[in-house]
């Protein structure tokens, strides 16, 4: 049994005393063969313009709606004058004659779309935010709730929460704030070599880590470690259908899931950002002995000298609202999540990107503020 052989679609002109009076086709005329032969189109194109050409097209083996739809637009959607064809074809082209093609929207000036998009965005930044300050408005009432009821606090989910963002959070801020120690105690020896000022490497890393490096590294951990666990818990809670179970059943969203997140951040991250600054001055401390012969014991002692009481306090401030707007901004995208797995994804990348700019954005209005607080006279 042999198989048969696949004939190529041909488009022949036809010239009777040297004038063209028609066209022949024949082949298979299918979608395949027509996208291997894109001259074939232009061709087609270019003879249909002419609307005096007769058309043979009772040589065609095969003709599928592709390529039927294909020859209707090319006669500008009516039959031409002078066509010869098979009746089967001939009720394939009727199909589309009976049938109203929707015409191709021009595409839109760039402009335009520009335009559109940033419209677009800035609606959906207004309906954030205001959505945003509605789940803050939620949350003080809760804590007006409570204070009437204690006997309702949720003690056990603010208890894990502290224990899964705060407790399972030391390995990695250890680590990362040792390293960042080292190297900005390395970098500012090479600077403070020059003008023979080692000592004042105390004062570099007392301030900049426990006012700034501390807190800030402590929080972006946290935003991408923890904070983006929350808006997935809430989101899978989305998907599962667990949260239109809470609220059959009387369970209030704000008080079970988003109060216990937001207190618990806001305790546990002065304490991680505390963690964090110790360990980037062990890595200052471990990097000053080896590079500029500075010893543990001089740094300890010079330390209280040069780093105000007042800028702890600070740092413990920024990193309890540091906490708040991460577990905040986590749970609003987590209740954006849809039931399904693209928006989980979606949803929990812009927490984690939305978390890491608030707190960089909060962090320059605490330098701006407290600008003269706290530094050594």
């Amino acid at each position: 049994m042999t198989d048969r052989v696949e004939s190529l679609p041909a488009l022949e002109p036809i010239e009777q005393q040297g004038r063209l009076s028609g066209v022949k086709l024949s082949g298979e005329w299918n979608l395949r063969n027509l996208c291997d032969a894109p001259g074939l189109r232009r061709q087609l194109r270019n003879y249909a313009r002419n609307r005096a050409l007769h058309w043979d097209l009772e040589a065609i083996e095969v003709l599928d709606n592709a390529a039927a739809l294909l020859l209707w637009e090319a006669w500008g959607q009516t039959l031409p004058a002078g066509l010869v064809l098979r009746p089967e074809h001939q009720r394939m082209l009727e199909r589309w004659q009976e049938q109203e093609i929707p015409d191709t929207a021009p595409p839109r000036r760039h402009i335009g779309v520009i335009l559109l998009f940033l419209y677009h965005t800035f609606v959906d930044f207004c309906r954030q935010t205001a959505d945003l300050i509605t789940l803050l408005g939620q949350l003080l009432l809760d804590v007006g709730y409570l204070l009437r009821h204690p006997g309702s606090v949720p003690w056990s989910e603010i208890s894990i929460t502290i224990y899964e963002s705060g407790v399972r959070a030391l390995g990695i801020t250890a680590l990362v704030g040792f390293l960042i120690g080292i190297v900005l105690s390395y970098l500012s020896a090479l600077q403070l070599k020059l003008f023979g000022a080692e000592i004042y490497i105390i004062d570099i890393l007392g301030l900049s880590v426990i006012r700034e490096l501390g807190p800030l590294l402590a929080a972006i951990l946290v935003a991408g470690r923890s904070g983006s666990a929350m808006t997935a818990q809430i989101g899978i809670m989305r998907v599962t259908e667990e949260l239109d179970a809470l609220s059959a059943m009387g369970i209030s969203h704000s008080l079970r899931l988003v109060l216990p997140k937001v207190a618990a951040l806001a305790i546990v991250m002065p304490l991680i950002g505390v963690w964090t600054s110790s360990a980037a001055l062990l890595g200052g401390m471990f990097s000053a002995q080896n590079t500029l012969d500075i010893s543990y014991m001089q740094f300890f002692l010079k330390l209280p000298d040069t780093v105000p009481l007042l800028n702890v306090f600070i740092g413990l401030l920024k990193s309890a609202v540091f906490g708040f707007l991460i577990a905040l901004v986590a749970c609003h995208f987590g209740f954006r999540i849809k039931p399904n797995t693209e928006s989980l994804g979606n949803e929990t990348t812009n927490s984690v990107v939305a978390s890491i700019t608030i707190v960089i954005m909060v962090d320059a209005v605490f330098a701006i503020l407290f600008m003269g607080v706290g530094m050594p006279i």
